[in-house]
């Protein structure tokens, strides 16, 4: 760790310490995640090499945020792992905030629809790679703004589920941005609540204000259905056999064109397909990316400085 100068501490969570660094040789300034790693056998727990394995695959993306290094150190005789990322100056919940709270302070519409793209884009990546993320929020997106680039961070929740999708603890994903399925007790879930935060997420963009601003799960499951309905078998086969499924007051669903007034229809459509209740219907990040939204010359440059072969073939 003698390559890295630590500059501050910026973050702490489950996984352990973040800190803001430099990286001596280059200049850089890099992001360090320092890992408690429990060690029952010698070497580093597999859980955390696939973690490992894992988050470098989904660092090809250019909306995933990378992992440069990984650094295997001894400190006060524990081992503890030091994940090396590149590092963002803001995330999207500041970098919304900047320019003031509320709906009173819009964000330029080209704006909006290409940090959505790209939201989609390294999400179609991390699920490509059997990822689900489980707790997009924005805090957890990171944006350049320099270039107006945004990537997906705090993977530290990533589980593959190339393998039968096994029981989680549903106690995982922020409120605000917590699918209705996780919210109802489901405990077999997959990829679609990571669409149903992308549209929580793309709300709160076009309206400056969070779109289920719910305290407690109840609470939160109230705001979604006042605005989208109460759900029944009809719109949601299998609704009512949820574990945490209630007899709920019961409420019509609003028009959402009337809601987001700034969007336009194509949007409003494309936020539809998102916050669809039935998971078996909401739109994937792979249609999501081929919705007419974002059949705009704009969004061709986010993909042409992705890919060479774009440029070349255009």
């Amino acid at each position: 760790m003698d390559a890295y100068e630590k500059l501050e501490k910026i973050g702490e969570g489950t996984y352990g310490k973040v800190y803001k660094a430099r990286d001596i040789n280059t200049g850089k300034l890099v992001a360090l995640k320092k890992t408690r790693l429990e060690m029952e056998e010698e070497g580093v727990p597999s859980t955390t090499l696939r973690e490992v394995s894992l988050l470098l695959m989904l660092s090809e993306s250019n909306h995933v945020v990378k992992l440069i290094a990984v650094e295997h150190v001894e400190e006060n005789g524990k081992p503890c792992l030091y994940l090396v990322f590149e590092y963002l100056s803001t995330d999207m919940k500041k970098w919304m905030d900047r320019n003031g709270r509320g709906p009173a302070h819009p964000l330029p519409k080209p704006a909006i629809k290409s940090l959505t793209y790209q939201l989609i884009k390294g999400l179609a990546h991390c699920h490509k790679h059997g990822v689900m993320h489980r707790d997009l929020k924005p805090q957890n997106l990171l944006v350049d703004d320099s270039i107006m680039c945004c990537k997906i961070a705090d993977l530290g929740l990533g589980r593959a589920f190339s393998i039968p999708i096994k029981s989680y603890t549903h106690e995982i994903v922020t409120l605000w941005y917590r699918a209705p399925e996780v919210l109802l007790g489901s405990t077999h879930y997959s990829t679609p609540v990571d669409m149903w935060s992308v549209g929580c997420i793309f709300a709160e963009l076009v309206r400056k204000t969070p779109l289920f601003p719910g305290d407690c799960e109840l609470q939160q499951l109230l705001h979604i259905f006042k605005l989208l309905g109460t759900p029944n078998e009809e719109v949601w086969p299998g609704v009512s056999k949820l574990r945490d499924w209630h007899e709920f007051p019961q409420w019509h669903p609003q028009d959402l064109s009337r809601i987001f007034p700034t969007l336009e229809p194509e949007g409003v459509d494309l936020l539809k397909r998102m916050i669809e209740y039935d998971p078996a219907k909401r739109i994937s990040a792979k249609e999501a990316l081929k919705h007419p939204y974002f059949d705009d010359p704009m969004i061709r440059e986010v993909d042409q400085q992705e890919n060479p072969e774009v440029r070349a073939r255009d």
